[in-house]
């Protein structure tokens, strides 16, 4: 008499085989998705000209319109021993650089002294009225801390220097990219040839795309 037989081993390797085939196709399957969405849905990288800030009355306002010039961004005090010269050498700079391809961009902050403890409409109106300032003055903002502004907490990062006082100046490319920075007590003259440079650059670079 023949002995009996079972196809029970069979079976089980065969349901063990699909199993390990759905595992490997699921597998397969979500490698394939990351790939593609590592492929087409990359993060945007961030530069200065992505970011919004507020203008002194509080509306929102794209950095975007600044992208393609040379920007010199500050942060500004109305009561600081260093007010009087460097806002006469910011109108200056403006003056003679913008604003086609150049623009100061000043953004109030309170948290060197305390010397810009005004709203900011009365830090844009003194401004105005005391140095005829015609360069953008924005809302007043933190640039210290975990309430920092973003934008300028980005020129921060870039540059890896934090501002010990005001009138920090961070120059950004036209692309949005940090350049140089400057403290500040240095003189306009060593900041003059770095926006000419980069002035040139701009100039250069719309003969070529005529």
């Amino acid at each position: 008499m023949e002995p009996l037989t079972t196809s029970y081993p069979l079976k089980h390797s065969v349901h063990k085989a699909r199993i390990f085939v759905v595992f490997l196709s699921m597998v397969l399957c979500t490698t394939i998705l990351c790939l593609l969405q590592l492929r087409f849905f990359k993060p945007k990288i961030k530069d200065f000209y992505s970011f919004e800030v507020k203008d002194s009355r509080g509306r929102i306002i794209s950095l975007e319109k600044y992208r393609g010039k040379a920007t010199l961004v500050v942060n500004v005090a109305s009561y600081c021993q260093y007010t009087d010269k460097n806002y006469i050498a910011l109108q200056e700079l403006h003056r003679e650089f913008g604003p086609s391809h150049f623009t100061v961009l000043a953004f109030p902050c309170n948290q060197f002294g305390e010397s810009e403890p005004s709203s900011s409409q009365e830090i844009e109106s003194f401004a105005k009225g005391n140095y005829g300032v015609t360069f953008p003055v924005f809302h007043k903002i933190k640039i210290l801390g975990s309430e920092a502004d973003p934008a300028f907490k980005f020129l921060i990062d870039s540059a890896k220097k934090e501002p010990r006082w005001n009138f920090w100046k961070y120059l950004v490319s036209p692309e949005g990219k940090v350049v140089k920075f400057w403290r500040p007590e240095e003189p306009i003259e060593s900041i003059k040839p770095e926006v000419t440079s980069l002035i040139r650059q701009i100039i250069m670079k719309k003969r070529e795309d005529l």
